[in-house]
């Protein structure tokens, strides 16, 4: 599975791509965000291609405040992955995620970083197929404040 950064002609298919993933967004968004984010030096959009054209994609970004489960500053965070369903297991998301990691080390980083949603098991097991380790589980909270 090879793996190269994004260009703005995989628009098309990235977009697609990338609403499987998020849903909540309209197509017009998610192109909108992905025009500014390969453009960003912070920033990594990178994409997995087999014989039939991209089949997933990685998006890395560089953060310099306080993650969760890391010693360091900065780290590269990871913050989505897909791959398509008909190659899962066919090494993308290992090639995405090596990918990300060469970036993150270009950028000065020893870590990687990343989160999952509590019921999301499958994403839970692809992090720790390609190497991540837990470091803890978060509970969010909000209270709305009145005026």
């Amino acid at each position: 599975m090879q793996t190269r950064p994004a260009h703005r002609d995989d628009l098309d298919t990235l977009t697609a791509l990338r609403l499987a993933l998020f849903p909540d967004h309209a197509a017009a968004w998610h192109r909108h965000e992905l025009e500014t984010l390969i453009a960003r030096s912070d920033y990594g959009v990178f994409v997995a291609v087999a014989a039939t054209g991209l089949v997933g994609f990685a998006e890395v970004a560089l953060r310099r405040d306080y993650v969760n489960g890391c010693d360091t500053s900065p780290v590269a965070f990871l913050e989505g992955i897909y791959v398509a369903p008909d190659h899962r297991r066919d090494g993308a998301a290992r090639a995405l995620i090596t990918a990300v990691e060469v970036w993150g080390r270009v950028q000065g980083c020893s870590e990687l970083a990343s989160d999952a949603d509590l019921a999301n098991l499958d994403s839970q097991r692809m992090h720790a197929a390609v190497g991540f380790e837990e470091t803890e589980r978060v509970v969010y909270f909000r209270k709305a404040l009145g005026a």
